[in-house]
């Protein structure tokens, strides 16, 4: 159990380490590359915006990825169990997936003015609902079709195949994907946040850093970005082991 926590802890420490070094041996200004030393300041004198944007990226974020959820789950459903379904909506997936977002950005902040937070879950869940239809539908779709027959010849129903192999076989699948989404989301939130004319949360506050030419606080809103999202991956990790944990393999 320690070992879990200190590793991470010090590959944190030994990544600013050499973050700070690079700056100091370069003799760059903050106004170039801001140090690990600069942030505190940062944070100090902005903390309550911290606060604030914090709060607004995180929940739209969440929202973004639970709708992700729900609408990659059940698309991805529709595609595991009928063929016909795949065929037809994975070209449309791939080729909606292939889209530069930052360029749907613009259009979704126009269609739906003034509503930035619809706009920012918008995104976070246009971005993130992708890899988890795929594993779905890639877990439920390699069903072994034994398994089918078998509880077929004892009586069970489509619905009981479902919850007593198809969804447990396809959690390890989910739970990936998952992982991978919350980053996705994040991005997506960030994007509507930064390109909004009345942006909110913390993609605002780094452009206001930006407008200003205060680099220490653009870092500053880089690695907070960057903890709130380890935050939500070790969520998932957490649930993963608690409905998945018996897929888990130990490295030898």
């Amino acid at each position: 159990m320690v070992r879990k926590f200190a590793v991470p802890f010090i590959a944190v420490l030994v990544f600013l380490g050499v973050w700070e070094a690079l700056v100091w041996i370069n003799e760059w200004p903050n106004f170039v590359m801001a140090s690990p030393s600069d942030l505190p300041a940062a944070y100090s004198k902005y903390w309550n915006l911290f606060l604030i944007m914090g709060w607004q990226t995180l929940w739209r974020t969440v929202v973004g990825l639970l709708l992700a959820v729900v609408f990659g789950v059940a698309l991805g459903m529709i595609m595991g169990f009928s063929r016909t379904m795949r065929d037809a909506l994975y070209p449309l997936l791939v080729g909606f997936n292939a889209i530069p977002k930052a360029t749907v950005v613009p259009i979704v902040a126009l269609l739906f003015v003034g509503a930035h937070d619809l706009n920012t879950v918008l995104i976070a869940f246009m971005i993130s609902f992708f890899p988890i239809a795929v594993s779905v539908s890639i877990g439920l779709s390699t069903l072994e079709p034994e398994y089918r027959d078998i509880l077929r010849s004892l009586g069970a129903s489509q619905a009981t195949i479902f919850w007593k192999i198809a969804l447990p076989k396809t959690l390890p699948e989910f739970f990936g994907a998952l992982k991978v989404a919350v980053t996705l989301a994040f991005i997506g939130t960030n994007l509507m946040e930064i390109v909004s004319p009345h942006g909110r949360g913390l993609g605002a506050l780094f452009d206001s850093g930006k407008t200003n030419a205060d680099y220490p606080l653009m870092f500053a809103v880089l690695i907070a970005l960057a903890f709130l999202g380890i935050v939500l991956y070790y969520v998932v990790v957490a649930l993963e082991k608690v409905f998945a944990g018996w897929a888990e393999r130990q490295p030898t």
